[in-house]
């Protein structure tokens, strides 16, 4: 699976490397977690970077708590799962990143380690999102003797939301666990956005083990609460 990640790369070379450009000032983050707001770039609007929650709230759902288990999305099951079916054939989102956590079992304890190119280049992982809005937005129901509403934001009831695509691990990440993210090649990127799913099917193998490495780092990363630099050194 894919549970952390980084993306400390600065905006300037994000927006370059994306040809995307963020419409709100972002900073570095060394420990991304399920349930923050992140960025991503959509099939929709490829030319900017948006701001979703890390976990797929269908758009069908009763409850949007369901995102906390919605994080990843299988790729041998993503076409007909489903809670991530009509989004697989609609709504495809690139997630950058420079790296990932994955955790091994040493004695009674995990080591994390973080997974990432050897030069620390910031990648694409596949990924897709879903808009999900609350009955009262969607029918009106919530307006009292059926107002307009006034005085309520139902945008701040609406949730954007992500789900990253994870595949069988090349040889880096075999040693650590037996998932991880889909990372496209820059040329597969505008596939993964606008492809048909008979395309984006064929992107959706382990990227190759070649250019990445894996290194032991703090137990200081199993807390969300930390992110800051030294998460990202090796120990």
């Amino acid at each position: 699976m894919c549970g952390r990640y980084t993306l400390f790369t600065p905006a300037e070379a994000l927006e370059s490397r994306f040809d995307a450009t963020f419409e709100e000032q972002t900073s570095p983050r060394y420990n991304c977690a399920p349930g923050q707001s992140l960025p991503v770039v959509t099939d929709d609007a490829p030319d900017r970077f948006q701001q979703f929650r890390w976990g797929l709230v269908p758009s069908w759902a009763d409850d949007e708590r369901v995102g906390n288990d919605l994080i990843n999305a299988r790729a041998e099951t993503v076409a007909e799962k489903p809670s991530f079916e009509a989004a697989y054939e609609k709504r495809r989102c690139l997630v950058p990143a420079d790296g990932f956590y994955e955790w091994v079992q040493d004695g009674d304890e995990k080591q994390p380690y973080r997974v990432s190119f050897a030069d620390d280049r910031p990648f694409a992982m596949a990924g897709l999102w879903e808009r999900w809005e609350p009955e009262h937005t969607q029918t009106g129901l919530g307006d009292f003797g059926g107002g307009s509403g006034a005085g309520r934001d139902d945008d701040a009831d609406v949730v954007e939301s992500f789900t990253i695509v994870t595949t069988e691990p090349n040889d880096v990440v075999a040693d650590l666990h037996h998932r991880m993210a889909v990372v496209l090649d820059p040329e597969e990127e505008e596939t993964w956005l606008h492809g048909d799913v008979d395309e984006t099917a064929r992107l959706l193998d382990p990227y190759p083990a070649d250019e990445w490495r894996a290194y032991p780092v703090s137990t200081r990363v199993n807390s969300p609460a930390n992110d800051a630099p030294e998460l990202i050194e090796p120990v």
